[in-house]
């Protein structure tokens, strides 16, 4: 076992949720020397043709990983090995925070052929195919931005990669409906917490009456320019927005997440191509952490 390789209980908790076959020709090789691999790239950021000989070859885990991600196993897992932590009662639903980061593009990242991506042998687009492919030009060169929804627990609960420079307060509600733990007595899956902290950056009339239709608590700041917006108007503008400065201390659990995610170079750094090859790299570092 190599350094950052997963441990037995990692193991166990993961290879229940792995696919048994491809469904055509013969079954997949040894999950468990091409899965150790793709950690390996994920904390390294290494070329996957440099992947250590224990992992196997790197193109057999840059295939895997690819069709994987096209096929959204990552998410599916994602919520597998979740509701095992539901089960558990590992999942802080107390309180769920909302965050985002711009994370450099590599430039070997860039130039991905301007046509739909189809992966060999699958019919249709891949699992979050996006024509821009997730990149934004700014002052700084190309960005991604990462969203995120963590739990008390600073673990992510859902992610959503777009263009860096997309803003934030627009992709808190397509964040929070990403919000799916499996319950294991079956019914409908769990998709909101008690409460709901983010920054001002998500302060807007669309997210907070989103989030009262949906009966969700929030401790969300409001702008300044807001406020000042909201007393022009007077009697029109409505009542002022409750804040709770205990509960928004407890904003740095998403910060924390986020960090805890930038500890992946892969993740850090994007050097994939394809907008959907990225979100099942973020999508694989989030199982690592609930696999801990």
């Amino acid at each position: 076992m190599g350094r950052g390789d997963l441990s037995d209980p990692e193991w166990a908790r993961l290879e229940r949720h792995l696919p048994k076959n491809t469904g055509r020709g013969r079954r997949w090789t040894c999950h468990g020397k091409v899965i150790n691999g793709v950690p390996f790239r994920q904390r390294t950021g290494v070329p996957w043709r440099d992947l250590p000989r224990r992992c196997g070859k790197g193109q057999t885990g840059h295939d895997r990983h690819r069709r994987w991600s096209a096929d959204g196993m990552g998410d599916r897992i994602l919520r597998a090995v979740q509701a095992d932590a539901d089960v558990e009662g590992r999942i802080d639903w107390s309180m769920a925070g909302v965050d985002s980061t711009s994370r450099r593009a590599h430039q070997h990242a860039a130039g991905a052929r301007h046509r739909p991506a189809q992966i060999s042998g699958r019919r249709g687009q891949p699992a979050h195919h996006r024509p821009d492919e997730a990149l934004g030009r700014s002052r700084g060169g190309l960005t991604t931005k990462i969203h995120l929804a963590s739990d008390g627990g600073c673990r992510p609960l859902a992610v959503l990669v777009i263009p860096g420079q997309w803003g934030g307060a627009p992709q808190m509600i397509p964040i929070l409906d990403r919000m799916r733990v499996p319950q294991s007595t079956g019914g409908h899956p769990r998709t909101r917490s008690d409460h709901v902290c983010g920054d001002k950056a998500y302060s807007s009339r669309r997210n907070r009456r989103y989030l009262r239709r949906r009966q969700i608590r929030h401790t969300i700041p409001e702008r300044r320019d807001q406020q000042a917006n909201r007393q022009r108007r007077g009697s029109r503008g409505g009542r002022p927005t409750g804040f709770d400065r205990g509960r928004y201390a407890r904003r740095n659990e998403a910060e924390r997440t986020v960090n805890v995610l930038k500890g992946f170079r892969a993740v850090a750094t994007r050097y994939d191509k394809r907008a959907y090859v990225f979100q099942g790299t973020v999508a694989l570092a989030a199982i690592r952490l609930w696999l801990r």
